[in-house]
């Protein structure tokens, strides 16, 4: 119930009154456990949807009895035609079970207790019996890999939870433009998955997405090219500094040194001192 209630956005007495007033239906029971499906979070969110059009939860009650019933009463039928269009997910991920041997193919020695306990606290993992269940095969290969390329799982699950708050807050603004601009304009009698609102977000599904994947583009092309540039700075002196001090020897082994024999005697090979650069350096 808590997990269904967080999912939702709402307090879980919250949840307990809706079950209390038979706006939701009840949960599929394994001995003590009770199991939520993506069927309750859809209920949910239309109600909460309803709620936010001005509708009153007894007049909600009436109208998902007569939806359940397969009757329609003062366009209760043409009313909640929406909820396919508001509910249904946004993703296609397809979550993986897995044994513990499996999840140790995939991260060998890196599956601890501390990362365990980090990927549950995200909502990467849920465990069902003896297995895990990870939320989404794309995200489970991506965090494999990763490791692969010598990251720690523990710096990946630190990442994993500093994007999910970053997405958190894309999708809130998404949900704004959507609620002010789409859902709102159409505050009259709906007439199912035909009303101008359900297309309108189906077609905006893929346009979010394209949205978020290139503004993330840019994003690390900006972030990239200023990190190589401070990577780079410091290098490109020491090059510098290095050459410099290569040039400046090579000068003072083929400077030209005075003959200092007596006069009428040849200059043999022998030490000449030379100054350079305030010190003194000597040439054979």
């Amino acid at each position: 119930m808590e997990e269904l209630a967080e999912a939702a956005g709402i307090p879980v007495r919250t949840l307990r009154f809706y079950r209390e007033r038979r706006l939701l239906p009840p949960p599929r029971r394994d001995g003590r456990i009770a199991w939520y499906s993506d069927d309750h979070l859809a209920r949910l969110r239309t109600i909460t949807a309803l709620l936010d059009r001005g509708h009153t939860l007894g007049g909600i009650a009436e109208l998902i009895g007569a939806w359940e019933n397969g009757r329609t009463l003062d366009g209760v039928a043409e009313l909640l035609g929406l909820e396919g269009a508001l509910t249904s997910p946004w993703s296609d991920e397809t979550p993986v079970r897995l044994t513990p041997q499996e999840l140790a193919d995939y991260f060998g020695e890196e599956v601890s207790a501390e990362n365990l306990t980090a990927a549950l606290d995200i909502g990467y993992i849920v465990v069902d019996g003896e297995d895990v269940v990870h939320i989404s095969r794309r995200l489970l290969e991506a965090s494999a890999a990763l490791v692969r390329e010598g990251i720690p799982l523990s710096a990946v699950l630190d990442a994993g939870r500093a994007v999910r708050d970053h997405v958190d807050a894309m999708a809130e603004v998404f949900t704004q433009v959507i609620k002010e601009h789409v859902l709102v304009p159409h505050q009259g009698p709906l007439s199912g998955e035909d009303h101008p609102a359900a297309e309108t977000l189906d077609r905006l599904r893929p346009l979010a997405k394209n949205i978020v994947d290139a503004e993330m583009s840019l994003a690390m092309d900006r972030r990239m090219r200023a990190e190589t540039d401070i990577w780079l700075r410091p290098r490109a002196a020491t090059g510098a500094a290095a050459d410099g001090a290569v040039g400046a020897d090579r000068e003072v082994g083929e400077a030209s040194a005075p003959c200092r024999a007596p006069r009428g005697a040849t200059c043999e090979s022998g030490a000449v001192e030379s100054d350079w650069g305030g010190t003194r350096a000597t040439t054979e």
